[in-house]
């Protein structure tokens, strides 16, 4: 078996943990569900494989989510993809990969979780009706704005980098971090 690697580590937390937020949101409306993560004499092999991949799916799923509303609101609000200039892509791949899985995935990562994070909510408030607002409904929105502005840092950053290495004639750049490039 492989190891965990910077590329896979990038898809998991991507698109698998967004969508095992929603699947934890989703076993508080369903009974099958709640099985699945916790059954009752312990988590099954079927559970692990239903809600793994019930996870992939919904994390995907609140990917084109996010494509579909956090993408068009950040270019409404001022965060705009550059015009790039892929020619320069060939020779600077090794640094386009290394910005792609420490800084897009992490964008990936905020903006899925984002959207998993408010289905889930929904999910929980309307299982457990309490009196409105109550003190989680606070802590909901503090953990939505934290991943709404994360998610923003991270694209911004991500766009001004990759703008850095295909349009200003670096070639060679090795990226050791995705924070040694200027801010």
């Amino acid at each position: 078996m492989n190891n965990l690697t910077d590329k896979n580590f990038g898809l998991v937390i991507a698109y698998l943990v967004p969508g095992f937020i929603a699947i934890c949101g989703a076993s508080f409306q369903s009974p099958t569900i709640k099985s699945w993560i916790a059954g009752d004499g312990g988590v099954s092999v079927g559970g692990f494989l239903y809600s793994s991949l019930a996870a992939i799916f919904v994390g995907l799923l609140s990917s084109t989510v996010r494509w579909l509303v956090l993408d068009r609101i950040n270019e409404w609000t001022g965060i705009i993809r550059p015009n790039w200039d892929f020619s320069r892509l060939q020779a600077n791949s090794e640094a386009f990969t290394l910005l792609n899985e420490n800084q897009y995935r992490y964008y990936q990562f905020y903006g899925n979780s984002l959207f998993a994070w408010l289905f889930a909510y929904g999910c929980w408030r309307t299982a457990y009706l309490v009196s409105w607002p109550a003190w989680p409904d606070v802590g909901a929105l503090a953990i939505s704005s934290l991943l709404f502005l994360g998610s923003r840092d991270t694209l911004r950053k991500y766009y001004e980098r990759l703008d850095l290495l295909l349009n200003q004639k670096l070639t060679g750049l090795v990226i050791a971090s995705p924070f040694n490039l200027p801010k």
